[in-house]
């Protein structure tokens, strides 16, 4: 968990690593992550050519209830584990507010040098429990200390694996740029998961705090309503859970293909975003496993990885209330004042289907203690049923494919004084003005320049969604 990136992959591979060295690492860590890249590969694919259908919206509408109260199992169980003196839950409390109400991108980071810090003036805060040392004390290990892997820590090697790692990572990377140029949409995939994959501590749940944040209201690649059912989609698939990356670039370079096919373009986005979010896993791995053993038992890293932890429970407390605001209701206002940003939800549209399953899915993990794909297959039956039973009854809440506004760089039409994108239609082309020898429009605009621009009015986010999922316009929306 001190590694940036996926947990789960970072520990396939250093397992492999101990097995068998530098083969043993690439071998556990392409084929831990191969069969979900696939899958969800295939299962994005359906989305896109499916998701507007009835029975889609029903089994997703059912599916969203299902995760939030997955990932609310999640906060139970790692604050159980994490939060064992007032000051951890001080801490966690504190990330959830950093994140929810001051919009922090994501505050973990901080967290490890104030559990040093707790290390060092309290060090009964961050002592270890006693399902620590009952670990260490358990039986013996099927392969023994022995017969491992072990390397001696080397300069030049370190330095080898660096620079062919940072090679191997950026050389997609670089190419997409020199392809497509730096304002494509792979560039903005590529360089954000590549950061995310640096910053980022705590393992998925942690991750998808940021990811949803960002690629929801600074990118615009999918909508909020997207990110939870993407989300369900890696639930249902082998291998780490922060595959779930793969669907947000999916999505997001479908949508903006530019000069490719759609499907072409979104493949490309997949593979690309997998590719700079799991190979950085192999370097650190790589470079940090000769250093692993001397860690083992150092207090310091130890007291930063109690702040980490209790940091990450407040992260993933942020993340199921983003979920549980995107699912059970169908509209939302943006509260700003000052540092405060906040996402509250409007009272009066609650999606009542969403609400009766997440209170049946509630039961299922807390009081049944059902598996999670028993969970996953039960709600969207549920789902299901709802529509069957009286889709107009049972509304299944609003479109959950309104992408919010991506935010710009600079003005130009559509992008308000912020760099933000309205909502709406989009201003008409330019058109020649035919009254005009050099075919500048002239003082005023000549009758056929008026009309194509007339209504351009400025659309709000929470107003009304018409029957094709768009917003409204202003005067001449109608």
């Amino acid at each position: 968990m001190l590694l940036p990136g996926p947990e789960a992959q970072q520990l396939a591979v250093y397992i492999g690593w101990l097995l068998n060295g530098l083969r043993g690492g690439l071998a556990v860590g392409v084929l831990f992550v191969l069969p979900g890249v696939v899958a969800l590969l295939a299962l994005a694919a359906i989305y896109v050519a499916f998701g507007e259908t009835t029975a889609m919206t029903a089994l997703f509408a059912g599916l969203a209830p299902a995760v939030l109260a997955i990932v609310a199992q999640a906060v139970v169980r790692v604050g159980r584990r994490a939060l064992r003196h007032p000051a951890l839950v001080a801490l966690a409390v504190a990330a959830f507010l950093a994140i929810a109400v001051l919009a922090v991108p994501f505050p973990v980071a901080a967290a490890a040098a104030l559990g040093w810090a707790l290390g060092q003036w309290a060090p009964a805060v961050v002592r270890p429990g006693d399902g620590h040392r009952d670990a260490v004390a358990g039986p013996a290990p099927v392969i023994p200390d022995d017969a491992l892997h072990a390397e001696p820590p080397r300069l030049g090697r370190a330095l080898r694996v660096l620079v062919i790692g940072l090679v191997v990572w950026a050389a997609p990377l670089v190419a997409v740029v020199v392809a497509f140029g730096r304002d494509s949409v792979w560039a903005e995939q590529g360089l954000f998961f590549s950061g995310a994959a640096l910053v980022t501590f705590g393992g998925a749940y942690a991750v998808l705090a940021f990811v949803a944040q960002r690629a929801v209201e600074v990118y615009g690649w999918l909508a909020s309503g997207e990110m939870v059912r993407g989300l369900a989609l890696a639930e249902t698939t082998p291998g780490p859970l922060i595959m779930v990356v793969q669907f947000v670039a999916f999505l997001g370079a479908f949508r903006d293909p530019g000069p490719l096919d759609p499907w072409v373009a979104a493949l490309l986005g997949a593979l690309l975003t997998t590719w700079v979010t799991f190979v950085p896993c192999f370097l650190f791995i790589f470079l940090g496993a000769p250093y692993v053993e001397r860690l083992r038992g150092n207090r310091a890293v130890s007291a930063a990885l109690t702040g980490i932890t209790a940091a990450v429970v407040g992260v993933i407390a942020n993340l199921a209330v983003y979920f549980a605001v995107h699912t059970l209701f169908r509209a939302t206002t943006q509260l700003d004042a000052g540092p405060v940003h906040l996402e509250l939800p409007q009272l009066g549209a609650v999606a009542p289907v969403q609400l009766v399953i997440t209170l049946a899915a509630l039961v299922m993990v807390f009081r049944l203690r059902w598996s999670v794909l028993r969970i996953l297959g039960v709600c969207a039956v549920l789902g299901l049923a709802a529509a069957l039973v009286s889709p107009a009854r049972w509304n299944l809440g609003g479109d959950p494919r309104r992408v919010a506004p991506r935010r710009r760089r600079g003005g130009g039409p559509g992008v308000d004084s912020r760099g933000r994108r309205r909502c709406g239609p989009r201003p008409p082309a330019r058109r020649r003005c035919p009254a005009s020898a050099t075919g500048r429009r002239r003082r005023g605009g000549c009758r056929d320049h008026r009309a194509g621009h007339r209504g351009q009015g400025r659309i709000t986010r929470n107003r009304p969604l018409s029957p094709a999922g768009s917003h409204l316009g202003g005067r001449g929306a109608g």
